[in-house]
């Protein structure tokens, strides 16, 4: 199998040959290059035709945002950003950037080896993945809080720029305009997320759609700690649900989405009547802290058919597994189709494990929960 073409973009010269060295001597990659900064990534992109790159957000001269903005719409090539705790993640994600890993402590040598294990396998995996890009003019303000086209664009791995799926529109409209309220939930006591690779804005495009008065929603969302906060931060300010980090013990309550905190495993349990949650320091399953796995199969054991699953764009097969069980336990399931994800890796394995009840385009799942919410 060929190997992945890499370049790496860091001004830190003490990290970017340490990247350099450590992703070299792997087998997978060829690092054809690398840049000192933006303006020079971008200089050297059109020689190094790289299949990704590593990016960094904060660079003199043009910050990595700036380049994702100017470069992504001719170049749409796939990027992992490399990057500290920084809330302008969360906008080049939505500037088209399909991952991000933080930054490890580089005195902290263990860090140093999660750090590399966890971009190897994003990189390997980003490296065919589609690019979103979002329509002109979306970037005033947060470029995900307003209604736009999102186009979907393969990348190919092996040769450079891709086009749009044949068997998708090339834009696929997103309406920043809330569904009308439900009269009643019905027999739908909690809506819950899963999501990785690609799902910071696929999260967003869901529920930005949904009214205020909505089910208990609870979420999870494969991130490091410290972005959950500031990712469930930034989703407050655009939904009109309030969005919070969990916190263990909190009550899962209408018009309010908990987002599972970043390195901790989040259930939902039983509370009186209602249901709350548990955040706690646990072992990674299924490869993840947390882990959408846990969220599932919490649900189907507590909530079972009183439930809605949504399993979202990303790698690997977490939450695959719980989403069975919410179905065998009577929930309705819902899982992304291939032509609107980043990576159609989780909603692949749920689909062919028999757990999804339907498949649906992402601009169509907040269609088709109110349309279940409707009939419950």
């Amino acid at each position: 199998m060929p190997k992945i073409r890499l370049m790496i973009v860091d001004d830190s010269i003490l990290f970017r040959s340490w990247m350099v060295q450590n992703l070299g001597a792997d087998p997978r990659f060829e690092v054809v290059g690398y840049a000192i900064n933006a303006i020079d990534a971008k200089n050297k992109l059109p020689q190094l035709k790289p299949d990704i790159m590593t990016l960094d957000i904060e660079m003199p001269g043009m910050t990595g945002l700036d380049f994702l903005r100017e470069v992504l719409p001719t170049n749409p090539i796939p990027i992992i950003l490399v990057s500290s705790l920084n809330v302008r993640v969360f906008d080049a994600l939505a500037a088209g950037a399909v991952d991000f890993v933080r930054k490890p402590d580089m005195n902290l040598e263990g860090g140093k080896q999660a750090f590399l294990q966890t971009l190897k396998s994003k990189l390997v995996v980003g490296a065919n993945a589609k690019v979103r890009l979002p329509s002109p003019g979306a970037f005033a303000g947060s470029a995900a809080s307003r209604g736009g086209a999102v186009s979907s664009v393969s990348s190919n791995a092996r040769g450079g720029v891709g086009t749009p799926s044949a068997s998708a529109s090339s834009s696929e409209t997103i309406s920043s305009a809330p569904l009308r309220s439900p009269s009643s939930f019905g027999n739908v006591d909690l809506i819950a997320i899963g999501a990785s690779t690609g799902g910071t804005e696929a999260i967003l495009e869901v529920v930005r759609q949904f009214p205020a008065k909505m089910p208990g929603i609870v979420i999870t969302q494969h991130m490091p700690p410290g972005f959950t906060a500031m990712y469930a931060e930034r989703l407050n300010r655009i939904c009109n649900l309030k969005v919070k980090e969990a916190c263990h013990g909190d009550k899962v309550m209408p018009g309010q989405i908990l987002l599972a905190p970043g390195g901790l495993q989040m259930r939902v349990v039983k509370m009186g009547t209602g249901f709350s949650v548990s955040c706690t320091e646990e072992a990674k399953v299924s490869g993840h802290k947390p882990s959408v796995d846990v969220l599932f199969d919490s649900v189907a054991a507590n909530v079972k058919s009183r439930a809605i699953g949504i399993i979202l764009t990303g790698m690997g097969a977490d939450g695959a597994a719980g989403l069975l069980r919410m179905r065998k336990a009577g929930a309705y399931t819902i899982g992304q189709n291939r032509e609107t994800c980043v990576v159609y890796g989780m909603p692949m394995e749920a689909y062919r494990a028999g757990a999804v009840c339907t498949q649906s385009a992402l601009s169509s799942i907040p269609q088709v929960v109110m349309a279940q919410l409707a009939k419950s």
